[in-house]
């Protein structure tokens, strides 16, 4: 039986001004759909996601939507009124669909529990930014849509936040698309990728399967691409040489013949025009110290408003160490490096740096950037038309280029700069300073996948050191020798890899759901018939927590099956056990929803009676 479409657009085209964003395309979502959708800075992703959810229209084409569909749509900046709570936000949501008034309390519980809020009366001001994006997908979901469409849902989320929405979308049943620039992200939740790119005939390469397997398939694209405009072009060479020697139309085959030459010579050129460069030129200038040490730290303690922010921490940062930071948002990352910058001094402990160390620091907020100047004086700050970038003289409109700025942007104020063409600007300056050590404090905010590439190439190209702050887990496990992670608490641990850190967290997250299953169980024998529940959920929920237990069995066992060493080899065996595992790891993640949902109204119930 073939797959329902659930959604799906043809022909479509939209451009602002007389740019255009895409051109004659087409694509369906079909119901489980797990969609990652791509492209460039610029490209029209948002754009075309507004389209699809009905909230913008397109220039041309058409788009079809299934009957009773019910879509639900995250923006990347989502809104509350700020003088809600969490709970009244979720609530007016609720009265503004319409839905019956009966099923609000479980439909509050249920979003309540899986955005994991403490407190349902915080107010929404006083939530980060992190704690508002989780709002804003607890609402969708609250709202039981069929698809979901999610514009950079991990902006804003610390690493544990981009793991609880990984546990969410894994176990979602419905179809999704989703724009990221998280690479690891995509291949952890999406089935499909969609690439939005000029470049391509109708906009658009789709491709099955995980991030890591699209990647494949659009190398053999674009090399088969590559391979047939040498091909046109040595075909138009021949047809214009014959062109040149002044043939006459005066046959029907020479007249075929010339118009035949000039489509090829227009497809040609319509080819090298989507060709266009997208992704910066970076490369980091290393100072080519020799030192064997060039910064140390021994028993380093710093606290800040009242809490500790880092104990006992010893580093020593030779050249070619690159140290990736983890840890929650508000654990001390962006504290420590400033500390190792020498802008922030130590409670207790001594930090060691070698003579004239020079120091370069990516700031996580841009704060070194001049909002009113021009983005000419931002890229050449001495002044000038030119700067200067290892010991040679660049033009300054080929070094604004190199960072894919037009020269009719040259003037612009900083201010009207996108976040991402911020972060390229930055990068442009930090290029200039020759550095023994670099210091980066989430440099892959706004970036696209393209520049978020070529920065990875060169950061592993750089021969100083490094410290890497960043919610790019793919960046971070490829580009780090190893990992320090904060726990805001003051601890520090060291971990080789990303995957034992992950590791590190699964065997915590596992023991404090044992510890709470534990109280559940060890907690007095309620009445047989808990109010609340019908007779079905009641012995649903009699038997859930034997069914946790086991399914978490199941997960271990198939951890272990999939890490045995002699199927390393067989890319069949690894496949089939892996997909044996995200069954095990998705069935546990339902089975703690369910449990989350039943209990929610549970208590409810409870707290309606003694009431």
């Amino acid at each position: 039986m073939p797959p329902i479409v659930l959604l799906s657009c043809e022909s479509l085209g939209k451009s602002y001004g007389v740019k255009p964003l895409f051109t004659d395309l087409s694509l369906g979502l079909c119901g489980g759909d797990h969609v990652g959708l791509i492209g460039p800075n610029g490209s029209g992703k948002s754009t075309l996601l507004k389209i699809l959810a009905g909230l913008e229209e397109s220039d041309c084409g058409t788009r079809s939507v299934r009957r009773q569909l019910r879509i639900g749509y995250v923006p990347q900046e989502p809104s509350f009124a700020e003088q809600y709570s969490v709970e009244e936000a979720l609530s007016q949501v609720l009265l503004d669909e319409g839905l019956d008034p009966h099923e609000h309390g479980a439909r509050l519980a249920k979003a309540i529990s899986l955005g994991g809020f403490v407190r349902s009366d915080q107010l929404v001001s006083t939530l980060s930014g992190g704690w508002k994006k989780r709002l804003a997908i607890a609402r969708s979901l609250m709202l039981e849509p069929d698809v979901l469409l999610m514009d950079e849902p991990t902006n804003h989320l610390d690493v544990e936040g981009i793991l609880w929405l990984e546990d969410l979308l894994k176990a979602e049943p419905h179809a999704f698309i989703v724009i990221s620039h998280d690479r690891r992200f995509l291949e952890s939740v999406t089935t499909r990728i969609w690439e939005l790119n000029r470049r391509y005939p109708n906009s658009l390469f789709q491709a099955n399967g995980r991030y890591s397997e699209f990647l494949e398939q659009r190398d053999a694209a674009l090399q088969a691409q590559a391979d047939y405009q040498a091909a046109l072009a040595n075909r138009v060479r021949r047809e214009v040489e014959w062109l040149r020697r002044g043939p006459k139309a005066r046959t029907t085959k020479a007249k075929a013949r010339i118009d035949s030459a000039g489509r090829l010579i227009d497809e040609l050129n319509d080819i090298e025009s989507r060709q266009g460069n997208t992704s910066a030129g970076i490369d980091f200038t290393s100072s080519g110290r020799k030192s064997r040490q060039l910064l140390f730290t021994k028993g380093v303690q710093k606290s800040l408003g009242g809490k500790l922010i880092v104990s006992g921490v010893d580093i020593l940062l030779r050249p070619g160490e690159r140290i990736g930071l983890l840890g929650p948002n508000g654990s001390g990352k962006t504290t420590f490096l400033k500390l190792l910058a020498g802008t922030v001094e130590p409670d207790s402990g001594t930090i060691t740096r070698a003579d004239r160390l020079r120091v370069v620091t990516f700031e996580q907020h841009r704060e070194s950037l001049d909002q009113q100047a021009t983005l000419r004086r931002a890229l050449a700050p001495a002044g000038g038309d030119a700067v200067l970038y290892q010991d040679r003289s660049v033009h300054l409109a080929s070094w604004a280029k190199r960072f894919l700025f037009k020269p009719e942007q040259l003037d612009l104020p900083v201010s009207r700069l996108s976040g991402g063409e911020q972060a390229r600007l930055l990068i442009a300056r930090l290029m200039l300073q020759p550095a023994d050590l670099l210091l980066l404090d989430e440099p892959t905010n706004d970036l696209d996948i393209p520049t978020l590439d070529v920065l990875e190439d060169s950061l592993l190209e750089f021969a100083g050191a490094l410290v890497l702050v960043t919610h790019d887990r793919w960046l971070l496990d490829r580009v780090s020798t190893r990992l320090l992670a904060l726990d805001g608490t003051g601890r520090a641990e060291w971990f080789a890899d990303y995957a034992q850190w992950e590791a590190a967290q699964e065997r915590k997250t596992a023991v404090e759901r044992r510890s709470q299953i534990s109280k559940e169980s060890s907690a007095p024998a309620q009445p047989s018939k808990r109010k609340g529940l019908s007779y079905k959920e009641q012995k649903e929920w009699d038997l859930i927590e034997t069914k946790i237990l086991e399914a978490e069995e199941t997960v271990a066992t198939c951890q272990s099956a999939a890490n045995d060493p002699s199927i390393a080899s067989s890319a069949v065996d690894l496949q089939a056990r892996y997909a044996a595992l995200h069954a095990a790891q998705a069935d546990v993640e339902r089975l703690y929803a369910r449990w989350a949902e039943l209990d929610g109204k549970r208590i409810q119930a409870i707290s309606h009676t003694q009431a």
